[in-house]
């Protein structure tokens, strides 16, 4: 199995929580060391935090600010991603476990100032057990907030002691991992006249397409919001555009897939579908549920684990607690090459999909500290 999102578990008919509960303490995706629910009524703040493991050291992982359907999808999403930061932290050679927050809401409605600085105090009050920093919906300008009255924060600006926006390493990483699936696929590293299709241009996805037109690929790319990919085209004009993710992964001749946006992205209806030979993104929990890394083994598509390769604004975050060098971490992020192919070789050497294999590697480290 490779780290996945739960997509099988329901809420008990008599207890509201009792999917969430059933994860976290009955099945293989649970495991989780703590969660703490959050709610500051006066500010409007409901949030989760989760803590899958401290083995390694603290958790550290990003804060999530999302409008969820409900609070039981928002606790599910928590556990899951926390879960991965465990593993991604374990392969990037951190010392610090994986931890997850979410934060309930449309950031474009309810974000202020007064709720950041209350979820502040709640990390706080963990004690270090959880260093948080951005994610989908959060900041640089909202870590120098939530900085304000919680010291374990990362991702701020320069200006208020921090490393600054994290997706630039994030995509180089992901650009790594991607040479190593080529050079693993292709035994050639270089993506010169290879279509690449990015699906999700923000934060992170508008860097790793500038990776990969100084390399020299045809790029694709797509996105719900026309803003974000107008703002490529306009730049790049020799980039072309799907109309959505259908048309994306349909794209014939399609070499590379990056899903840069929300998790999920892997399931029952895509991969029958996808014309890529190689899957290497920054979303992170891509496979949908258990089984999908083994239909895309079956069909031949190469799959590089996304928390392996979207390690790099982790390993920037990390080096911030320590006085931040850019120059040291741009070096750390290129070794995700060299990690992703090991992973390929174990893989290949034991006979399993490629996800399965970098667990196995990180469940291991994970073991190791807990022994010593």
């Amino acid at each position: 199995m490779g780290v996945t999102t739960v997509t099988d578990v329901r809420p008990a008919a008599a207890d509201a929580t009792g999917g969430v509960l059933a994860t976290l303490f009955r099945t293989e995706q649970g495991g989780h060391e703590q969660v703490v629910l959050c709610q500051d009524r006066a500010s409007g703040l409901k949030a989760v935090i989760a803590l899958h493991s401290t083995a390694l050291g603290p958790a550290l992982g990003g804060t999530r600010f999302h409008p969820y359907a409900s609070e039981e999808e928002a606790v599910l999403d928590a556990l899951n991603l926390s879960r991965g930061m465990s593993y991604k932290n374990a392969l990037a050679g951190l010392d610090h476990g994986g931890g997850k927050a979410v934060i309930i809401g449309d950031p474009e409605l309810i974000k202020t100032d007064e709720l950041l600085l209350a979820y502040g105090r709640f990390v706080a009050s963990l004690g270090g057990r959880y260093v948080t920093a951005c994610d989908v919906g959060t900041y640089v300008s909202d870590m120098d907030v939530v900085a304000r009255t919680n010291r374990w924060t990362t991702g701020r600006s320069p200006e208020n002691g921090g490393a600054g926006d994290s997706s630039v390493l994030t995509a180089y990483g992901v650009f790594q991992g991607m040479r190593a699936s080529a050079q693993h696929l292709w035994g050639d590293p270089s993506l010169r006249d290879r279509k690449v299709g990015v699906a999700g241009v923000g934060k992170v996805g508008h860097h790793l397409v500038e990776h990969l037109l100084k390399d020299g690929a045809e790029v694709v790319i797509t996105d719900v919001r026309t803003e974000s990919v107008d703002r490529i085209l306009d730049r790049h004009p020799q980039v072309t555009a799907a109309a959505d993710m259908a048309a994306l992964i349909r794209t014939p001749d399609l070499d590379v897939y990056a899903p840069c946006a929300l998790g999920g992205a892997l399931d029952d209806v895509t991969v029958p579908v996808l014309t890529a030979k190689v899957v290497c993104g920054a979303a992170n929990n891509q496979l949908a549920h258990p089984g999908v890394e083994k239909d895309l083994s079956d069909r031949g598509i190469l799959y590089a684990p996304d928390y392996v390769v979207n390690a790099g604004g982790v390993i920037q975050v990390a080096d911030e607690l320590h006085g931040f060098d850019f120059d040291r971490c741009k070096a750390k992020a290129a070794k995700i090459f060299d990690t992703t192919l090991a992973i390929f070789a174990h893989a290949k050497a034991d006979g399993i999909p490629p996800a399965a294999a970098a667990d196995r590697l990180a469940e291991a480290r994970m073991a190791e500290a807990r022994r010593a």
